[in-house]
């Protein structure tokens, strides 16, 4: 189905000198200019293209990929602040306007932005926003379960660590003693949700799934290896003592050390944990 600001996969019915009339369905037919077609592109062929609006407001298409397509959010640079608004480098030939109306502050040329996309109701157009609270909502009943993986936008930072945007659609929360790396504003990341706590706020972590245990498992061994099979550290050791040698939170390295116990590769006492040598291995 064809949608202005998104993607899609159109067959080419005509060839003319400055480009390509794609079939666009209902939004009939559908110019792509040749400065965006390959060269050997051809009547018959099917493309995936990005469709927009001209500066006639009429449907257009290009090969070119937009930082963000409508309905998400991306971290966009102030090209050029003007008469309606502010400018911003989203990919495209065309910027796209954040008018005054929706900036959530003023927007300085240069500078980066959170940015949501969307169609306008009142003209149709691709716009953008910087006023994301309105797009978001913070109840993830029924919408998320522990452990899910899910794509996050780090959007803030808070008191308890950083506010982030789950999937474009929801507000979710990293726990400062969770997040043991750099993170920065617009960054995008992999998650995974902790809990739907009963108010239906989301917890995240950066760790989660069986490919992450097995990351820190490995670490934990090779720490091991180091230090002749002994680490003086357990799972009632300081939080910060955890993050210092391993770089993972205390709960990650619990359930790493758990696994490791349970399959025979360590052993756990008050003094700390011990490789244990297997001859059969």
């Amino acid at each position: 189905m064809s949608q202005i600001g998104q993607s899609c996969n159109l067959d080419v019915i005509k060839a003319v000198d400055f480009g390509f009339y794609l079939d666009g369905g209902e939004l009939g037919e559908i110019l792509l200019p040749r400065k965006h077609a390959r060269a050997e592109l051809k009547v018959g062929d099917n493309i995936n293209v990005f469709l927009y609006l001209d500066s006639d407001d009429r449907p257009i298409a290009t090969t070119q990929r937009p930082k963000a397509k409508v309905g998400q959010f991306a971290y966009l640079k102030v090209k050029e602040v003007g008469r309606f608004g502010a400018f911003m480098d989203w990919g495209l030939d065309k910027d796209l306007l954040v008018p005054y109306g929706e900036q959530h502050k003023p927007l300085e040329e240069g500078l980066f932005y959170l940015v949501r996309v969307y169609i306008d109701d009142m003209d149709q157009r691709i716009t953008g926003s910087t006023k994301v609270d309105r797009f978001l909502v913070e109840d993830g009943t029924d919408q998320f379960e522990p452990n899910q993986a899910v794509e996050l936008i780090i959007a803030n930072t808070t008191d308890l660590g950083f506010k982030a945007i789950i999937n474009h659609t929801h507000w979710g929360v990293l726990f400062s003693d969770e997040v043991h790396q750099r993170l920065s504003f617009g960054q995008d990341k992999k998650g995974y949700i902790k809990r739907v706590r009963h108010d239906g706020k989301i917890d995240l972590t950066l760790h989660g799934g069986q490919k992450t245990r097995d990351k820190f498992a490995k670490i934990i061994i090779e720490f091991l290896e180091k230090e002749n099979g002994f680490a003086a550290v357990h799972d009632k050791s300081d939080p910060a003592l955890i993050s210092q040698l391993f770089g993972m939170s205390k709960a990650a390295f619990k359930r790493a050390i758990g696994g490791l116990y349970k399959d025979g590769t360590i052993s756990i006492s008050k003094s700390g944990i011990r490789l244990i040598e297997n001859e059969d291995k």
